[in-house]
């Protein structure tokens, strides 16, 4: 499977749960999952479908390694942030028990993006839409 459809697959998983916790968040007038549900649709659907259209669109042969290390790393990340997001804000768990953890997960998607970068700047070439 190439890696812009995983990367779609993934983007859509993410707007299922997101978009489910919001339904939730309004239905039970709770709204105290508000940043996990930002951060879920940004992170989790919104990056992950633009690395898709980037790989659909610029990336010609990336070395399929990076590229690998790329996904699971964003994928890990955005999952990691996501969860801890989820028990911080839901206070299932205290803030200082989740301080590495989210930690982790918001270096993980940064580094996920300036591998992205990288990959863009020595992988990237315009196609042709035709």
């Amino acid at each position: 499977m190439d890696f812009d459809t995983r990367y779609v697959i993934c983007a859509l998983s993410f707007a299922v749960v997101g978009l489910g916790l919001g339904v939730y968040m309004g239905a039970s007038h709770n709204h105290a999952e508000l940043v996990a549900h930002a951060h879920i649709l940004l992170i989790g659907f919104v990056v992950s479908f633009v690395y898709a259209i980037i790989h659909r669109l610029w990336l010609v042969q990336p070395n399929r390694t990076i590229a690998t290390v790329q996904f699971v790393l964003h994928l890990a990340a955005a999952i990691t942030l996501a969860v801890g997001l989820f028990l911080l804000y839901g206070n299932f768990i205290a803030a200082s028990a989740l301080e590495t953890v989210l930690g982790l997960g918001a270096v993980g998607v940064l580094l996920g993006m300036l591998i992205m970068v990288y990959m863009v700047i020595r992988f990237g070439h315009k196609r042709s839409v035709a």
